[in-house]
């Protein structure tokens, strides 16, 4: 036995557990988050209020709270999966009940000391169900068809409520993040290739739908493809914030303009610059270099989350940690997509980055749940 393992097995097992700890990735989410800091003190023109200070204090209560569900033995995250996907069931059942509207949608719950989005809840709580029945579900039936439609039915269930509000966005991600979950879980991939099939028909129905009784998209939702298709047929209107957005990128060049020196954030050109569209600030104050930086720390998390699960020999702690990691790389690789005009504006946050409470501390749960898998694997 080593020095250093003698010293780590002598330490009380409840102080034990924060020693082995995947200390890299939490050095790597305080990075992140401190550029979110340094990015929303800058749009507020060199002052901590309104967004740099809250999101400072939430980031704090995130670490903690990940700490808390990290020292949790991973198991006891299994048996509470089924629990959890249902208490955040009911909470969209609350949404479409009392719910506040906010910007045309109802996707909150207003607890008075913050906003509940459950949908963000819900990227993470299905994740762990669908880790615990696959973890349950013998390998031998996972490509079974009685068996491929339940977890089906389990993602379908909250991406229809979460249309509702409406959100497509996350109704969006819910299905790829779930879908992403089954084929790590070992489905046989022609169930992928018949849903791909019927996807493509599906887009074509949407867009034969356009203008009849039976449109199946809201039409705000038809001016954000039509966006997406031409943003210059509208550059006032509704192309006017991936116009801006544009010009912004462009504008930061290699290094940027310098730190609160971009012209489009300062000047209230840049529409939504504490939240969906913070990345463009950062780039064009930071340049290429800048927005390069930040996409290196979002992959090493990324790839600190893969290392994780491949390194445990227990499958719901393995699938756990890839679904947190395939969710953690959906937000950040469509806020940006979306950002530079590579996919419609979708209203997706970008990860510990943008303002907002609900998106980053279930993110910072999620992440927890990486950590206790580590914790927790056999040594």
């Amino acid at each position: 036995m080593s020095y250093l393992e003698y010293t780590v097995k002598s330490v009380p097992s409840g102080l034990r557990k924060f020693a082995y700890l995947n200390w890299p990735l939490v050095l790597l989410l305080i990075s992140v988050a401190g550029v979110g800091f340094l990015m929303l003190y800058s749009v507020a023109g060199g002052s901590f209020a309104p967004w740099a200070e809250p999101q400072m204090k939430r980031f704090g209560v995130g670490l903690v709270v990940m700490l808390m569900v990290a020292v949790v033995p991973i198991w006891f995250w299994r048996n509470m999966a089924a629990v959890a996907y249902a208490l955040t069931i009911v909470l969209l059942i609350l949404v479409d009940l009392i719910g506040a509207v906010g910007m045309g949608a109802q996707r909150w719950i207003d607890l008075g000391f913050m906003r509940l989005q459950p949908s963000e809840l819900m990227k993470i709580t299905m994740v762990m169900l669908l880790a615990a029945y696959y973890d349950w579900l013998p390998a031998k039936r996972i490509s079974r068809p009685f068996w491929v439609i339940t977890p089906v039915l389990l993602i379908l269930l909250p991406t229809l409520m979460v249309l509702r509000q409406p959100d497509l966005g996350t109704a969006l991600l819910l299905i790829i993040a779930g879908g992403g979950m089954m084929f790590l879980a070992g489905v046989h991939w022609a169930y992928f290739a018949a849903v791909l099939s019927a996807g493509v028909g599906l887009i074509v129905a949407v867009f034969q739908s356009r203008g009849t009784e039976w449109q199946l998209l809201k039409d705000y939702q038809f001016r954000r493809i039509d966006t997406f298709l031409d943003p210059a047929s509208d550059p006032l209107g509704a192309g006017y914030h991936i116009t801006q957005s544009k010009i912004a990128l462009g504008s930061g060049g290699w290094t940027g303009r310098g730190f609160m020196q971009g012209t489009q954030s300062r000047l209230n050109f840049l529409p939504e610059k504490q939240t969906d569209f913070i990345f463009t600030t950062l780039a064009e104050e930071f340049g290429f270099v800048g927005g390069i930086s930040l996409l290196t720390l979002y992959v090493l998390i990324t790839v600190f989350c893969i290392y994780t699960a491949l390194a445990t020999r227990d499958r719901f702690s393995s699938l756990v940690t890839l679904g947190v990691a395939l969710t953690f790389f959906l937000f950040f690789a469509v806020n940006m997509s979306m950002v530079m005009g590579l996919a419609p504006v979708v209203g997706v946050p970008l990860p510990l980055v943008s303002y907002g409470g609900s998106a980053m501390m279930i993110l910072m749960v999620g992440f927890g749940l990486v950590q206790s898998a580590h914790i927790h694997r056999p040594r």
